[in-house]
């Protein structure tokens, strides 16, 4: 009787099946195309086009709970009915998640399937998981690129930010600034996530409605009641020699400043996560994440969810925002950027990630990424003011974030 009922609310049913293929042949890339969705890295990885249904964020769970499981040949998270979306920044009733009609998906032990989500009597047909037709249109070669806000004035911000610290309104704040790109022709979104693909394989490749990025930072991830975050907080610059990179990264260990920085965004996640778990470890001390030009501090913690557990990005939506992209205490370090950024943030830093009608999920936290529509786009860098935060070091270390993302899309 349920699955009736549930069967009448939302019209829709899954049917997934396993593909006899090898995971290393499956390009999700190129499946997901210009305007479909994609989620890739060394996890589950996903890959969706069409639309068969959208579902606003505070729905989303309920939502896919009421679609049909027809069949599942591979009964592994990713699979059945799946949501894929990007929150923005500043909680938006009008925020939803894109439903896919047809699902590519690969595990880590080397599964690979496909998922219909249709209408009753569709839902059974298989279908050859063929990329979109190629299209002829080459990448730009010309481009212009704006600061929002100019150099002085974001300085300015910082400088702003610290002497509101010294004066205990806030701990912690992060700022972000903005980099326009205006290219001679459209950007082509294939091109950038595969460059996003080569040059930070060990990142979280993502795309969603023109919101394209390469994330270090898990914001969270359920599989199961296990559950894991890595909070990033604290960034060094990365040389290419081994020798000055693994003093900077020492370096970076014993500064203070960077430490208690890092401190914060570990105690705030672990605080929100606490309450929802049985057991929870958190190690003692960070370590190095190093990607290909900066290097972070990270701590990866992992616990065990009580049951009846909450779903991945009701999880995600409890962690949102950490000191990492806000600052602390929130609501404070929240009015202080809404003043001195004066512009939204659209999804930079929110959450960006997946999830299932069984509540496994991941969801990165949307950082190193862009909005790229047309032959325009915009980036955004943030950094994490404290007391002795130098206005022109944090300038230089958002230039150096920044270069993650221009590396993939401004190729003259």
């Amino acid at each position: 009787m349920r699955r009736l009922a549930e069967r009448r609310r939302s019209g829709l049913v899954a049917r997934t099946v396993r593909l006899d293929v090898d995971p290393a042949d499956v390009d999700l890339v190129a499946f997901a195309g210009a305007d479909g969705v994609l989620w890739e890295h060394d996890g589950v990885s996903l890959a969706g086009r069409g639309v068969a249904t959208r579902l606003s964020a505070a729905l989303v769970d309920d939502g896919l709970a009421a679609v049909e499981l027809d069949e599942d040949e591979v009964d592994a998270p990713g699979t059945g009915a799946i949501a894929i979306g990007a929150l923005p920044f500043t909680p938006d009733g009008r925020a939803s998640l894109v439903v896919p009609e047809r699902v590519l998906g690969r595990s880590p032990d080397g599964a690979v399937w496909q998922t219909t989500i249709a209408a009753p009597g569709t839902a059974s047909d298989r279908w050859t998981p063929r990329p979109p037709p190629a299209t002829s249109v080459r990448s730009p070669c010309g481009f212009r690129l704006t600061a929002i806000p100019t150099h002085a004035e974001w300085c300015a911000s910082v400088a702003e930010a610290v002497a509101r610290i010294d004066a205990r309104e806030v701990e912690k704040v992060v700022l972000a600034r903005a980099v326009e790109v205006e290219a001679d022709g459209p950007l082509v979104v294939p091109d950038i996530l595969r460059r996003l693909r080569v040059l930070f394989p060990s990142c979280m490749v993502f795309s969603v409605d023109g919101f394209v990025g390469a994330s270090p930072e898990l914001l969270v991830a359920r599989l199961g009641l296990d559950v894991r975050s890595q909070p990033l907080a604290g960034t060094v610059a990365r040389s290419g020699d081994p020798a000055t990179d693994d003093r900077l990264a020492r370096a970076l260990l014993a500064s203070d400043k960077d430490r208690h920085e890092h401190g914060l965004v570990v105690d705030a996640v672990a605080s929100a996560l606490r309450t929802v778990c049985d057991r929870l470890d958190i190690p003692a001390t960070p370590a190095i994440v190093p990607l290909r030009n900066v290097a972070h501090l990270g701590t990866t913690i992992r616990g065990r969810l009580t049951s009846p557990a909450a779903s991945a990005l009701a999880l995600a939506c409890r962690l949102h925002p950490t000191p990492a992209v806000a600052g602390t205490p929130t609501i404070a370090a929240l009015a202080l950027l809404a003043r001195l950024e004066g512009s939204t943030r659209g999804r930079y830093a929110g959450p960006v990630g997946w999830v299932d009608a069984r509540g496994n999920g991941e969801w990165a936290v949307g950082i190193r990424s862009a909005e790229v529509h047309g032959n325009r786009a915009r980036l955004m860098s943030g950094n994490g003011i404290v007391a002795g935060s130098d206005p022109d070091d944090e300038l230089v270390e958002t230039q150096v974030k920044l270069q993650a993302l221009l590396a993939a899309i401004v190729r003259p």
